[in-house]
């Protein structure tokens, strides 16, 4: 195991990497901009780093401060959480070539599941179902263009192949509107991605989003941890996730989480990783493949029982997977609720000093944040300051848990959208399940 890492990353999931070092025996170093000075994290490590000024271009994406940290603390490896540099395949190529270890994916790997039309190749090669659609990019030939979407059948979604976060996407209901759109798709994509790189699927109207979490080490094993339901959405972005998925039988979880972890091990995978697919009619299709642990990856822990940053740490050290797929079993049901700093009405990001924190608590409950009394949420980083999540015997058991769980928790001094969560986990359609990736929007009106 690692004697020193670096967690390049802040909030919530730095304190998680960090209790996962803890309980290995792992010397954690801190990086934080000027404005994170006071994280709990921080705090809590045995050496910080501060990576320059508060916005994150300057601070958090800095490639060489991020390994300058590593280099005068002496780490051996960098942990990148998720979001910021977490599936950057350069910085995980520029910290091995450092001398460092990256906690996760190989760099080509990395590169292979980021680019949308080279994972959607190499999971067809694997087995993994597909949405239908033009198997490769979209070139300029127009009538080839119009005749393939013909093929495909619309309404069809364009898609950057190098997008992702819910960006560079348009849904096209007419061939009328098919080159226009391409055209504007295409625009955005270099502008926002520095590649302009498209392609054509078939735009599913009600689908559900169900993922599956997989390990795997470089001794060859792969294992999946079930599937997440994550359909309760607002501007493709979660709001609350739940494991396991209602509705998803044994033997569709079977089927589809040996051919993710097969994928795996075709295409060598090394760490956590999620395959993401859209479930309608009892079908699944794969849309990405998320190189990083998740921030809703704590319901998987509580209905396996397993830590999966420390199997993270373990992979990336070298080790063999802790479990055998003979040895997950799926106990109960967990609900996850994001809990954000923003107006619960209109959405607006709310920084503040927290006046008052109390934390809820009673069984099969879990805390995840990095917030306390008197800690300022600073206005440049994405407003969420935790995860609520809620673990009982049956979904039901999970749903009043969490119920009893928002309503104790006590957050002053900012607003938090826990209203909103309440009233969706008190809402009739969650309640009975299954609902699909619009119904939050619809429900609020947008």
């Amino acid at each position: 195991m690692f004697e020193k890492i670096v967690i390049a990353n802040r909030g919530e999931i730095a304190l998680r990497i960090l209790r996962a070092c803890r309980e290995l025996g792992v010397k954690v170093v801190a990086v934080h901009s000027e404005a994170d000075r006071d994280l709990k994290h921080v705090r809590l490590a045995d050496e910080s780093v501060c990576i320059g000024p508060a916005a994150s271009l300057d601070s958090y994406l800095n490639i060489p401060s991020l390994i300058s940290a590593a280099e005068v603390t002496d780490a051996v490896a960098i942990h990148p959480g998720y979001g910021f540099l977490s599936e950057n395949a350069d910085f995980a190529e520029r910290v091995e070539e450092s001398g460092f270890i990256f906690i996760g994916p190989r760099p080509e790997t990395i590169r292979m599941m980021g680019d949308k039309i080279t994972a959607i190749e190499a999971m067809k090669a694997s087995g993994v179902p597909c949405v239908p659609g033009s198997d490769g990019p979209i070139d300029d030939d127009d009538k080839k263009t119009i005749r393939l979407a013909r093929e495909i059948g619309y309404p069809i979604i364009v898609k950057a192949a190098g997008g992702g976060g819910g960006r560079g996407m348009r849904v096209v209901h007419s061939e009328a509107t098919l080159l226009n759109a391409i055209s504007l798709t295409k625009a955005e994509a270099a502008a926002a991605f520095g590649n302009d790189t498209l392609y054509m699927e078939k735009f599913l109207e009600n689908p559900r989003h169900v993922e599956f979490q997989v390990l795997a080490d470089e001794h060859g094993q792969a294992i999946h941890l079930a599937e997440r339901d994550c359909s309760m959405q607002r501007r493709h972005q979660k709001v609350v996730e739940e494991a396991p998925a209602p509705g998803i039988t044994a033997e569709q979880r079977q089927r589809i989480g040996e051919r993710c972890a097969e994928a795996c091990r075709k295409i060598g995978y090394r760490g956590a990783g999620t395959f993401e697919f859209l479930f309608e009619n009892d079908e699944f299709y794969f849309i990405e493949m998320n190189t990083r642990v998740q921030v809703e990856h704590p319901v998987t822990e509580m209905i396996t029982g397993v830590d999966i940053v420390k199997e993270q740490l373990r992979i990336a050290a070298g080790e063999k997977l802790s479990y055998t797929q003979n040895d997950i079993r799926i106990n109960g049901h967990a609900i996850e609720c994001r809990l954000n700093a923003e107006d619960p009405k209109n959405f607006m990001p709310s920084p503040g000093a927290i006046t008052q924190y109390h934390p809820a608590g009673g069984p099969g409950i879990r805390v995840e944040t990095h917030i306390y009394n008197g800690y300022y949420v600073p206005p440049y980083y994405d407003s969420m300051i935790g995860k609520l999540i809620a673990h009982g015997e049956t979904r039901e058991s999970a749903l009043a848990r969490m119920r009893a769980a928002l309503g104790e928790m006590v957050i002053d001094g900012i607003k938090t959208n826990i209203p909103l969560q309440l009233d969706i986990i008190s809402d009739a359609g969650f309640a009975a399940g299954g609902v699909n990736i619009h119904y939050l929007e619809k429900k609020l009106g947008l």
